[in-house]
């Protein structure tokens, strides 16, 4: 998901995605840790995504404000 693609989405479903992604991460984290996984460049892609949804819904907050 770009930039612009998230800028699009409405702030439901911007907090929709966040609590997927949040669970997917936690999942991925756990699998890690008991084996590898093949791509652990996943992990750090998830969690900047993470931040880039949490970052978004941050400025329209301010926004409405």
């Amino acid at each position: 998901m770009k930039k612009e693609e998230i800028k699009e989405l409405s702030t439901a479903d911007l907090q929709e995605r966040l609590e997927q992604m949040q669970k997917e991460y936690v999942q991925l984290k756990a699998t890690h840790a008991v084996s590898p996984i093949d791509s652990p460049a996943k992990i750090t892609a998830d969690r900047k995504m993470i931040a880039r949804v949490q970052t978004e819904l941050r400025q329209r907050q301010l926004n409405n404000k």
